[in-house]
């Protein structure tokens, strides 16, 4: 288990047993439901509903009366009284997911109750009181909405009293085998034993990066158990429609699904091969580069050092009589992408990582090992 989730599970610990309102952060799929519920469990509510509600999911128009319920004739459709989610969640939690999709003019509303704790119902007379915990979540970066427009940064301050923020599982690969181990064990049906993965697919699916988090993986594990119950799933055995796009990536297969199977045995690319691939590839600029005073005579500029390098990897020009440090120039070459990646990252790690096709921890050591200077995240 990461040391993150260590993290987590001690705050939800501390968390639970207050009334206070938190505001769960992370990218989609990390299982922010999950937390609120823990938090839920956690409570002295613990006996009382749990109602979640995905306020991007439900359109505008029917929002507030799904949230704060309606009186009989209120408009086209309302046959009858109908309690919203909040009343649905009295002496629980109210869990609202995706808080950020919330409309404006609906913010103000939650503001109020959230200030009051009385719901008005749509077409009422008279506020309703109700004792609800609420629990928030979002996967927008809300700071960066306030400064648009898009929410209100009173309605931030009420939600964000206990901020609790979800790693992504690309930047917590320790817990994969025990996510793998819980959710095999959940989906193993009646007598059969759950699936286990072989150490080569361990190795792999610890190197992906995991664009839709757990959600992803738990999909993953839904699909080899119905495929391969009870069974130990070997990843360079399943048919190639059933891996995910950026493990193929990992395993050698292109995009039709040919490789060479055999040689699946070292799942990790060689790092030369991975170098010289973006070598070949990738038409990039280069600002400067250092070089030594021996070689500044033969070629005009540091880019054109870089380049001449490129053709040669490329055959495009004959090797040159006074020899080339390829060792120096590959290092320069990396340097610079990573330098360049971190840029276009906007200094996200992680997504730095994927755009390089590297591990995490990989990527880390060198930027220690370069002395590369990160873009402020």
């Amino acid at each position: 288990m990461s040391s993150e989730i260590r993290a987590l599970r001690e705050l939800i610990k501390t968390l639970g047993p207050s009334d206070s309102t938190v505001l769960i952060l992370g990218e989609s799929g990390t299982g922010k439901e999950l937390v609120a519920k823990a938090l839920h469990e956690c409570s002295s509510r613990a006996k009382g509903p749990f109602i979640p509600v995905n306020c991007g999911a439900i359109p505008k128009d029917l929002l507030e009366s799904e949230l704060f319920g309606h009186k009989r004739g209120s408009f086209t459709g309302a046959i009858s009284d109908r309690k919203g989610r909040f009343q649905l969640a009295d002496k629980g939690t109210l869990f609202l997911d995706e808080i950020g999709d919330m409309s404006m003019d609906l913010q103000v509303k939650l503001l109020r109750v959230l200030q009051e704790r009385k719901v008005d119902p749509v077409g009422s007379l008279g506020a309703i009181p109700i004792d609800v915990r609420v629990i928030a979540a979002t996967h927008q970066n809300i700071e960066s909405l306030i400064d648009e427009g898009r929410f209100r940064k009173d309605l931030y301050y009420r939600l964000n009293i206990m901020p609790v923020e979800v790693q992504p599982l690309a930047e917590r690969v320790n817990d994969i085998p025990v996510l793998i181990e819980h959710f095999a064990k959940q989906q193993a049906q009646g007598a059969k034993a759950p699936i286990s993965i072989s150490q080569a697919s361990m190795e792999l699916l610890s190197n992906y990066d995991w664009p839709g988090n757990v959600r992803e993986l738990s999909n993953l594990i839904d699909r080899y158990t119905t495929l391969y119950a009870g069974q130990e799933v070997d990843l360079r055995s399943v048919p190639v429609s059933m891996v995910p796009a950026g493990i193929k990536k990992l395993m050698g297969l292109d995009c039709i699904g040919v490789a060479n199977r055999n040689q699946l045995g070292n799942i990790e690319t060689k790092p030369s091969a991975r170098k010289l691939k973006f070598v070949k590839e990738e038409n990039f600029r280069l600002s400067s580069i250092k070089t030594k005073e021996k070689e500044s005579s033969i070629l005009d500029s540091p880019i054109d050092q870089v380049q001449r390098v490129i053709a040669l990897a490329q055959g495009g020009q004959d090797f040159p009589d006074e020899g080339v440090e390829l060792k120096q120039r590959l290092l320069e070459i990396e340097t610079h992408l990573i330098r360049e990646a971190l840029s276009k990252a906007k200094g996200n790690v992680s997504k730095t990582a994927r755009l390089l096709s590297l591990q995490r921890t990989t990527l880390i050591e060198k930027i220690n090992k370069y002395g590369i200077q990160q873009v402020a995240r």
